[in-house]
């Protein structure tokens, strides 16, 4: 199993309550019903506030890297990808369950 995890910060000057960012949110919590590879998926926004925090974070568990490779491919992801990279900065992690 690979668990998948994304951190978005926003971008200086973008607010949470843009319509930018409801966008990117919605489009975020659909990825799940879309790409059939996903065993689990969460995501969701922070709920503590501290200067090193990340503002949103999208978590998915996938049963190999060659599913891992599908879903990065995957058209609806990718729509997904362009409205956070309009928004934010994000850091991503794969990690292999050992």
């Amino acid at each position: 199993m690979i668990t998948h995890i994304v951190l978005f910060k926003l971008k200086d000057g973008i607010e949470r309550s843009a319509p930018s960012v409801a966008e990117a949110e919605k489009f975020a919590r659909a990825v799940g019903d879309h790409v059939p590879e996903l065993v689990d998926w969460r995501v969701g926004w922070n709920t503590v506030d501290r200067d090193i925090s990340y503002d949103f974070a999208a978590i998915g568990v996938l049963p190999d890297r060659a599913a891992l490779e599908k879903y990065q491919v995957n058209a609806y992801h990718q729509e997904s990808v362009q409205k956070w990279r309009a928004i934010s900065d994000w850091v991503v992690v794969d990690l292999a369950d050992s």
